[in-house]
């Protein structure tokens, strides 16, 4: 009894500032969202006006840079679970992102750092860049990497580290933290799309890219000003050693038959402190069952765990392994999907580059990296209308909490996904048919038509875009929540960013292939420099296509998989946690 009355004060013991802490974390949070959002937004058109790249070398640089920084978060994910703990992991990863936005700044206002002016403002004049130069570059955005892959998968849990999980005051900060998240890096994603884009491409490069980094100094800044009053996590190790040493048992024990009733047989221990909710038995991947098979050269401990963990794994590991090997099939049904989204990311702004971009009758141009913004408003203004008004109509007939499961949101996302490249196919067609028959100018640039046609056309495709996300990667990221055990979920939350990461890549080779595919053809290359030449429609027609083939694919593994068996009511920080998903 006495030490049942002891433990609450053991679970205490930390200082937790909470409120306090807030102006700090979402400081930081907020610039940090200025800086980066402000120097990557506008990349691509850096990279082909300043940087004289190829369309086809631009956006290939692009897509694997959002690749590389994607999949660095699971990398910064273990390394911050394993050995550093997310404040010294968001240290310095708050550094490097500053250096690395100091860097790109420097390429545009330092004439040495970016090659010179095209001679008569001719684009085939533009004198190439030169190894010199595209190093340095690459230096800035290498430090970016190792900037986001240390941020993007902490920064949210640190937030709600600085409260008490265990009292109600600390579980409603929990709540409000995730809510002024969601708030505060939509408002600072929106300032950065308009006014930073605006100030890049009509102003100054040198001022616009200047201006996220002095963003970023004030986040750390602020992160560092915190540093006495925040509530600091000691590593605990990697949850995916438990994985490695089942698979590892498992193979060692190859031989041995699997007993007809593993749930009574096999070994099973669960560790008394364990975070993690114990898991029934499930007959799917059976071999690793063996890994929990008692042999007499297994040594069992004086607590029950088992002394040679690399020979003999409990049931407990066996089906908590199987929670990650059953995701996986989902997981990668979302790569092709994430495709057709990094279209709208880089093929919609040459789009807005070659339509008419002016607002009404006035000479004011809008920014082509600001139309993404659309997206980004459809996804906020669809998600309180589905939240309110479609998922109340939905329970009612199906009975379920959420209207319909996980995978059936993720599903209808992939519906939107591929809807969303066919009506891109068909603007993109109107857009290049006006430019041949009624332009409204040439670029000066370029010297390529601009269609009379006007950009804002392009918001159905990128609101619809939004609304996809909207579905499918706020569902995505809500199943690696619930799916995985308690002490693998920053794991589970950086697949999301591998997802992305790998489809970045898949997006860069695809474009490769068809330009390389296409240019000797006899209706020419699909992508080439100049869209009004090309047939960027058909290549979002084969976007689409792709797309119907992998929702095909995602049925398949939508009907084997099994979920895992919990059951429990949702917890404040999930909750939260959902609250994180609308954003992204």
């Amino acid at each position: 009894m006495d030490k049942m009355m002891e433990k609450p004060t053991d679970e205490h013991r930390e200082n937790y500032r909470g409120v306090r802490a807030m102006p700090f974390v979402m400081g930081n949070e907020t610039f940090e969202k200025l800086g980066s959002t402000g120097t990557l937004s506008n990349l691509l058109v850096y990279l082909t006006t300043v940087f004289h790249l190829k369309t086809i070398t631009a956006t290939t640089l692009v897509n694997i840079f959002s690749g590389t920084t994607n999949i660095a978060t699971l990398a910064g994910a273990f390394l911050c679970d394993a050995y550093f703990g997310r404040y010294k992991t968001l240290a310095v990863a708050s550094v490097a992102s500053f250096l690395g936005m100091v860097a790109i700044a420097l390429t545009a206002a330092i004439s040495k750092l970016h090659p010179p002016q095209c001679a008569g403002g001719k684009q085939d004049t533009c004198p190439a860049v030169t190894p010199w130069q595209m190093t340095f570059l690459l230096c800035g955005l290498g430090l970016l990497v190792i900037g986001g892959g240390g941020i993007r998968p902490c920064n949210l849990a640190f937030g709600a580290d600085q409260f008490n999980p265990q009292t109600e005051s600390g579980r409603k900060g929990i709540t409000s933290f995730f809510n002024w998240y969601y708030f505060t890096s939509t408002l600072a994603m929106m300032i950065s799309l308009t006014v930073v884009v605006y100030v890049q491409s009509d102003i100054n490069w040198a001022w616009g890219l200047a201006i996220p980094a002095f963003f970023m100094f004030c986040s750390c800044v602020l992160f560092f000003a915190g540093s006495r009053i925040y509530v600091k996590v000691k590593p605990d190790g990697s949850p995916l050693t438990s994985v490695v040493r089942v698979t590892v048992a498992a193979v060692k024990k190859r031989k041995l038959e699997p007993p007809e009733q593993p749930r009574l047989s096999l070994f099973n221990h669960v560790p008394a402190r364990s975070i993690n909710s114990n898991l029934p038995y499930t007959d799917q991947f059976r071999f690793l069952d063996k890994a929990a098979i008692l042999t007499t050269d297994d040594q069992i401990m004086s607590n029950g765990a088992s002394a040679t963990p690399w020979r003999l794994c409990s049931l407990q590991q066996v089906e908590e392994a199987k929670c990650l090997l059953r995701v996986i099939p989902i997981w990668a049904s979302a790569l092709l999907y994430y495709i057709s989204l990094i279209q709208q990311q880089t093929y919609a702004v040459f789009q807005a580059l070659q339509s008419n971009r002016r607002l009404g009758n006035t000479n004011f141009k809008i920014p082509a990296a600001s139309y993404a913004i659309f997206s980004m408003l459809g996804l906020t203004i669809w998600i309180p209308i589905y939240d309110r008004l479609i998922v109340p109509w939905l329970a009612k007939y199906t009975r379920k909490e959420g209207g319909i499961t996980i995978l059936q949101k993720m599903g209808a996302g992939m519906a939107l996904g591929v809807a969303t490249t066919l009506v891109s196919g068909m603007v993109e067609g109107r857009r290049r048919d006006l430019a041949a028959r009624s332009p409204a100018g040439v670029d000066p640039r370029s010297k390529v038509n601009i269609s009379s046609l006007s950009a804002f056309w392009l918001v159905p495709q990128l609101t619809l875009a939004g609304i996809s996300e909207a579905f499918t990667v706020i569902a995505q990221m809500e199943l690696y929540y619930k799916q995985f055990p308690e002490n693998m979920r920053s794991i589970g939350g950086s697949l999301s960013f591998v997802s992305v990461a790998v489809s970045s890549y898949l997006s860069g080779l695809l474009i490769s292939m068809v330009h390389q595919v296409t240019k000797n053809s006899a209706c020419g290359d699909w992508l080439p420099e100049d869209l009004n030449n090309g047939r960027l429609d058909l290549f979002y027609y084969l976007v689409a296509t792709l797309g119907v083939i992998n929702m095909g694919y995602f049925a398949v593994c939508a009907r084997w998989y099994k979920y895992k068996g919990n059951g429990g009511a949702a917890t404040p920080l999930e909750i939260g946690e959902n609250l994180l998903f609308k954003r992204i």
